[in-house]
């Protein structure tokens, strides 16, 4: 799965970036300022970031000129994300090498939507292609689920559903998480698409299906 940098000071917005893209499958680490992404940098180069622009500190547009000019972090993917809506702001971030930008506020969709589109061009392959949990078994390259070796026969929405569980172990992800990425929509509200759709998962898993767990008015986790 691709790892996603998160800079963000905005507790609240860094809050809903991490949920929203842990939900998507992603993995991802976030900072209140650069001091944090560079020590993380000098560790593991993520598949993604997301910077803001303003900042304590050295603000976004700096840390994009800093790091667009250091050759391990030059072609990394950013996506810019402020507040400010002006043109000048925006050309500022491009001319700089941002690959894209996002400004606030923004819905969750739009923000999954510029990172998948972003990863797609890339780096295609970015996801792993076997998840494994227990005695359950994704192979993404074949398209296909084993439980103790025994082949099973999903849906389409189910198999998503099973894929992105595997790819967020222990995460509890809400139903709206689950309709945005399963389902790539918003459904305010709407409950009965996922529980349907997790039942019938459980009932093809057998007893792997126990490890699928209803969080009471949250949603499900995978434990």
């Amino acid at each position: 799965m691709a790892l996603i940098y998160i800079v963000e000071d905005d507790k609240n917005i860094q809050e809903i970036e991490s949920y929203a893209l842990k939900g998507s499958g992603y993995q991802v680490c976030a900072f209140d300022d650069g001091s944090g992404l560079d020590e993380a940098l000098r560790e593991v180069i993520p598949d993604l970031l997301l910077l803001d622009i303003m900042l304590p500190g050295e603000d976004g547009l700096s840390i994009l000129k800093r790091l667009r000019a250091n050759a391990a972090t030059k072609a990394l993917p950013i996506i810019m994300v402020t507040a400010r809506s002006t043109e000048i702001d925006m050309v500022k971030g491009l001319d700089q090498g941002a690959d894209d930008y996002i400004t606030k506020p923004f819905g969750v969709m739009e923000l999954l939507s510029r990172v998948k589109a972003l990863l797609r061009r890339i780096k295609p392959m970015s996801e792993e292609t076997l998840l494994q949990y227990k005695n359950i078994l994704l192979d993404r390259e074949r398209r296909v689920c084993t439980v103790d070796g025994q082949s099973l026969e999903l849906t389409y929405k189910e198999y998503e559903l099973l894929r992105l569980f595997l790819s967020n172990i222990g995460i509890v992800l809400t139903r709206d998480m689950i309709m945005g990425a399963v389902w790539d929509t918003e459904y305010a509200g709407e409950t009965r698409t996922v529980d349907m759709h997790v039942k019938t998962l459980r009932k093809k898993l057998g007893e792997a299906g126990n490890l699928i767990v209803t969080v009471r008015n949250v949603g499900y986790k995978l434990e």
